[in-house]
């Protein structure tokens, strides 16, 4: 399967009550996952702009930050993260992103099941 730029779902939306919106670009859709996960997208962060703080329960959620800074909530303790840094929310564990810097932040999100 191929699937062009131009053929990508893409959207706004405000997650787990973070300030702004992400702009999203979805890598899969929908039953493409094989029972396997239920989300991988390119995600933007203009400045100021957040994912709220929320729990992962049944699977598991990986960043990729690919351009930018931000700030990561991992459990409570707050890290400076930047390009070609991941970070990795378990299962049952909680975790927020918010952009503090200038410009931009891309990253990857994917969310696995696992159970």
């Amino acid at each position: 399967m191929i699937r062009r730029k131009e053929d990508h779902i893409r959207f706004d939306k405000q997650i787990a009550g973070g300030p702004g919106l992400i702009h999203a670009t979805q890598l899969l859709n929908e039953g493409e996952f094989h029972d396997k996960g239920r989300l991988f997208n390119i995600v933007r962060l203009g400045p100021g702009e957040a994912v709220g703080r929320h729990q992962h329960v049944g699977d598991m959620e990986v960043y990729h930050i690919l351009k930018g800074q931000c700030r990561y909530d991992d459990n409570g303790t707050e890290v400076m993260l930047q390009a070609g840094d991941t970070a990795v929310c378990p299962d049952g564990e909680w975790h927020a992103v918010h952009n503090d810097g200038p410009g931009d932040m891309e990253m990857v999100c994917l969310i696995l099941f696992t159970k």
